[in-house]
């Protein structure tokens, strides 16, 4: 089969829509169940292309999560801590490799995973599977699946979860075309190799990076290759923790990102982890709280009786100072950009949230400024060489 009739394009009214091969040739992907829309399989494919990335550069199994065509986290399978099940919701429940990966790269913001994409680098198996049917999801992207995983994922949303299967030796031609407003763009698709080796030149005073920061590095970067420019990708314990997708300001991308990286780490303060919620409050209900909570409009949720919804007690204000404290003792964050910092601004901002590892493209006029900048707080700073910008 080479061509495929799609539920409608970006929106309802956006019909006729299909998916072909131009060259005849049948199409890389087989619909297990559910029936796919434009914009799933727009995630579809950049997800699954950033998963076999993150899998060939770092050897373990990954994951991503991706909401309008740009990640809303990813993550390899590094083991979680006892705080990070806490953190995820995953205490007691079957952790395999793909599962892990997969509940870190949902786990990076889970507001914004809110009815995801799911991809995985690695086959599906039964506890990965049992996972994606407690949360609200679109769809998955594998290799292949296990016969229970398949089984268990038919059952959810009332069996129409779409569930493709990616044929894993697939290539895609060199060159790439899109059509817009009548007119054929082309290009040499993006095949840059992202590894190690890109990590060589470093500029700054500090040239000392940990190999978990060039695995974390390796992620931020991998990630917004397949992000919608301008981005930034924060980093930590082998996931993305924060990303800033498509703002025409970079340091707007570098707070935006910094900002839900700075949630994931207040998310795991013991004010947070120790909410007395109800215990039939669904978890999009816990997570919308949570956010509020955290967040400069906590009044919202504890000025009036709203938090009698989901709290069993009301909580204490977790207070400016209190925020400020438990941030200023995070440390060892990566930090990626799709392009050069053109100003140290970037850098103060980073500095912020715990970065110390850099690896931007480098060649701004201000170069020197945003070297000094990392100078100033002993960061070590990559000059990669090449620029990831992704429309």
């Amino acid at each position: 089969m080479n061509s495929m009739e799609l539920k409608y394009g970006c929106n309802p009214n956006q019909k006729p829509a299909r998916v072909f091969m131009k060259d005849g040739q049948d199409l890389p992907f087989t619909v297990l169940n559910g029936r796919p829309g434009y914009i799933n399989l727009l995630d579809a494919f950049n997800s699954w292309q950033l998963v076999r990335e993150l899998r060939e550069a770092t050897g373990l199994p990954s994951a991503a999560s991706f909401k309008h065509v740009s990640p809303a986290g990813a993550a390899v399978a590094v083991p979680l801590s006892e705080t990070l099940k806490k953190m995820y919701f995953v205490e007691g429940i079957e952790l395999t490799p793909m599962a892990t990966a997969y509940i870190r790269a949902r786990g990076a913001d889970r507001m914004s995973s809110y009815g995801d994409f799911a991809a995985l680098s690695d086959e599906c198996d039964a506890a990965t599977a049992r996972f994606l049917a407690r949360e609200v999801s679109d769809g998955v992207i594998a290799p292949s699946y296990s016969a229970e995983a398949l089984e268990i994922l038919k059952t959810k949303r009332k069996g129409n979860y779409l569930v493709i299967q990616m044929n894993p030796d697939y290539k895609a031609p060199e060159l790439e075309t899109k059509e817009v407003f009548g007119v054929t763009f082309e290009q040499k698709r993006n095949d840059i190799k992202i590894t190690e080796e890109l990590f060589n030149n470093i500029p700054t005073k500090n040239k000392n990076i940990t190999d978990e920061a060039k695995r974390d590095l390796l992620i931020a970067l991998i990630t917004l290759k397949y992000t919608q420019s301008n981005s930034v990708c924060y980093a930590k314990d082998g996931q993305a923790i924060g990303i800033g997708a498509g703002q025409q300001s970079r340091v707007h991308c570098t707070r935006l990102a910094g900002n839900k990286a700075d949630i994931w780490h207040l998310r795991q303060a013991p004010q947070v982890l120790n909410l007395p919620f109800k215990p039939d409050v669904h978890r999009p209900d816990r997570d919308n709280a949570i956010d509020v909570y955290i967040s400069d409009e906590y009044m919202d949720l504890l000025g009036g009786d709203d938090w009698k919804r989901v709290f069993t007690e009301k909580p204490p204000v977790f207070t400016k100072e209190e925020k400020d404290a438990w941030l200023a003792q995070v440390k060892g964050v990566a930090l990626g950009s799709d392009a050069f910092f053109p100003f140290g601004d970037n850098i103060e901002r980073a500095h912020k949230s715990g970065v110390e590892f850099v690896a931007q493209s480098g060649g701004s006029i201000r170069d020197d400024n945003v070297i000094e900048t990392c100078d100033k707080y002993n960061m070590a700073m990559a000059f990669v060489g090449i620029r990831l910008f992704h429309h």
